[in-house]
């Protein structure tokens, strides 16, 4: 019994923080109003914005290929559809299972460690943070001229300069563990002698050493940058989604704007919650919209219809490579979400 609520308690959790958080961007909302302005919206503007996001997504494939390169050369074509189910993964199961999901099938097709893998997805996580935050930061300026008493927008100065400083140390740490890997290593060791079971040791011990593996790219500064000047590019794009899909509505506000919404929006999404990021996506978004004097049901028609645009096209694309690679390994639902990779590789 107590096990089943460990399994169900971060779950229940996600799912009442994205009911509150739902609760709070749709309060004193009069339904009908959103869904006349939906029906309204002019949709063909959803087409260039999808391309947009298909190509930002090819290029987070093509980043991944970056990081896994010490370790194995593989293609960005073959990255493309395990990025993909990763992101099929987040939507659609709790807890980010879509990170673990791509670890699991580059190694199943690619024989890449799990661990090492892993450690490049954190990675990817750690420069995407950055960006985020930077997004935040470059509009500071605008930030203060909006109202405070804006639900997320009042406070988010406060939580970006608590954002950059975990987002910030997180990096100098995998920095130094890929700079300097013996004395990590050494380092390691110490605490896993220390604090973990004697027989196990070895088992941590090969774990380690393989995630450590994982950082190996960056040991070059030139890699730091590609990987940061990727970042940038994936979300500059994404941005370009948000810019396509406020056409197909009756409002405008600048770029610049949307980069501070898309920072705001994704600083959030850290926040546990229901698959798909239901609740901690919409209610920040709306806020900042209704913070720059848009219409309280124009700002959630938009943001609940740009949810929506973000969520459907990839979660249906990576459902379909989900499919197909199953097929062709052999593997069954079953195979997959009992991590049956994961502990094959940790009993190596």
């Amino acid at each position: 019994m107590k096990r089943n609520i460990r399994k169900v308690g971060p779950i229940m959790l996600g799912v009442g923080l994205s009911a509150f958080f739902l609760w709070i961007s749709l309060r004193g909302l009069k339904l009908a109003d959103v869904q006349t302005i939906m029906r309204g919206a002019e949709y063909i503007w959803l087409l260039p914005g999808v391309l947009v996001y298909f190509i930002a997504v090819w290029i987070r494939a093509w980043r991944w290929h970056f990081l896994i390169k010490p370790l194995k050369e593989v293609s960005t074509k073959k990255m493309f559809p395990i990025v993909a189910i990763g992101y099929m993964g987040n939507n659609i199961f709790p807890a980010r299972i879509g990170e673990v999901l791509r670890a699991v099938f580059l190694k199943q097709r690619e024989e890449v460690p799990i661990s090492a893998s892993l450690a490049t997805v954190i990675v990817e996580r750690i420069f995407d943070g950055v960006v985020m935050l930077a997004f935040i930061f470059l509009n500071l300026s605008e930030l203060a001229k909006l109202t405070g008493d804006s639900g997320f927008v009042g406070n988010i100065q406060q939580v970006a300069i608590i954002g950059t400083g975990v987002f910030i140390g997180a990096l100098a740490i995998f920095l130094l563990a890929a700079m300097f890997p013996h004395i990590t290593k050494k380092v390691g060791l110490w605490f896993i002698q220390r604090l973990l079971p004697k027989g196990i040791h070895q088992k941590v011990i090969d774990l380690m050493n393989k995630f450590l593996d994982g950082l190996e790219s960056l040991r070059s500064p030139f890699n730091i940058l590609m990987v940061f000047f990727t970042s940038a590019i994936i979300w500059l794009l994404e941005t370009g989604k948000y810019w396509f899909v406020m056409h197909a509505f009756k409002f405008s506000v600048s770029y610049f704007a949307l980069m501070l919404m898309n920072g705001i929006v994704n600083l959030a999404t850290t926040i546990p919650s229901a698959p798909g990021y239901v609740g901690t996506f919409d209610a920040p978004g709306i806020a900042v919209l209704v913070a720059y004097g848009i219409d309280h049901a124009t700002a959630a028609a938009y943001t609940l219809v740009l949810h929506a645009a973000l969520w459907l096209p990839i979660t249906v694309l990576g459902l379909y490579y989900f499919i197909i690679y199953l097929t062709q390994g052999g593997m069954s639902w079953k195979d997959v979400f009992s991590w049956k990779e994961v502990v094959e590789e940790s009993k190596d």
